[in-house]
């Protein structure tokens, strides 16, 4: 299974993220499933492109297939955005208690977040991120 990040870092495949995501949100009552043709006929890219990178997808976890016939439709699994989220808090957590503070009048961001309480959320998201890192190397080398 391909590292998360790698698997995000390619345009077409968040650009089809963003296709299955946009199902979801303008078409409820399909349940976020959308058919292969739609996917190409969203992007305008070829059939074979498309089907390449829903294989990636489907292999890390970022999608599901449910398959009816010879059609195939997708849906967008959120669960492994998690771990990008989990990883990217450390980096936001900071941003947010700087804003915060700057809303609140205060000087520093210091004063949102205590230096105890931002080595905490620091230790924990960094652990996780190495954690989830390490267990998808491991699964690369099985």
């Amino acid at each position: 299974m391909a590292d998360i990040f790698d698997v995000v870092a390619d345009a077409t495949r968040r650009d089809i993220l963003a296709v299955l995501l946009e199902r979801e949100s303008t078409v409820p009552q399909s349940g976020g499933e959308i058919s292969v043709s739609e996917i190409v006929a969203a992007l305008g890219t070829s059939q074979p492109t498309v089907s390449k990178h829903l294989k990636v997808l489907r292999e890390s976890g970022l999608v599901a297939v449910r398959e009816e016939g010879q059609h195939r439709y997708y849906r967008l699994d959120r669960a492994p955005l998690e771990t990008i989220e989990d990883w990217l808090i450390p980096f936001t957590a900071s941003d947010a208690a700087a804003d915060a503070a700057t809303l609140a009048g205060a000087d520093s961001h210091d004063e949102a977040l205590n230096d105890e309480q931002r080595a905490f959320a620091s230790k924990i998201g960094k652990a996780f991120a190495e954690t989830a890192h390490q267990v998808t190397a491991a699964v690369k080398r099985k």
